[in-house]
């Protein structure tokens, strides 16, 4: 399957609009001075991509589970290295849940999206590695946090 974007660029400055195949846009900008900071850099763009290709996977497994969450969000963050080309250095993916959610069936759902469906995952934990954790809230308010996996050029480590 092929998969294919094209991408308008302002020439006057940085700013990128990319449009796929069926036409879905996403606009990015570079800070300044070399653009207006006006939407996601390129980094900030991939960080979403991870954040949005594990959320499905997760979300979707909770689903068949038949696991309840009532809020879901994920924080996703990269260190960048100091150097040109700033590449990222480690990547934290944090799943934030609260709702009528087995701490077992979250833990194990972020673990399959880790370690086998997600691939801009794989893609990235070719060369940076990647740390996968939640934070749970379940309805009766007690609280559970864990680290699920670690996933990188060193190959995989599931959490405690």
């Amino acid at each position: 399957m092929t998969k294919s974007i094209t991408a308008t660029v302002d020439p006057a400055g940085c700013r990128v609009e990319a449009r796929t195949a069926r036409g879905h846009p996403v606009v990015m900008d570079g800070s300044p001075p070399e653009g207006r900071g006006e939407a996601m850099g390129a980094r900030e763009t991939l960080l979403a991509a991870l954040a949005g290709c594990t959320a499905c996977d997760v979300a979707s497994i909770l689903r068949k589970k038949r696991q309840s969450a009532a809020v879901y969000e994920i924080a996703v963050s990269g260190e960048t290295a100091a150097d040109p080309p700033r590449v990222f250095t480690s990547i934290t993916v944090e799943h934030r849940v609260r709702g009528a959610v087995e701490p077992e069936a979250l833990r194990r759902s972020i673990e399959l999206s880790a370690t086998r469906y997600c691939p801009v995952n794989a893609m990235l934990s070719a060369s940076v590695t990647i740390e996968h954790r939640y934070r749970l809230e379940t309805a009766g308010g007690v609280r559970h946090e864990a680290l699920v996996a670690v996933t990188g050029p060193e190959g995989i480590r599931l959490g405690p």
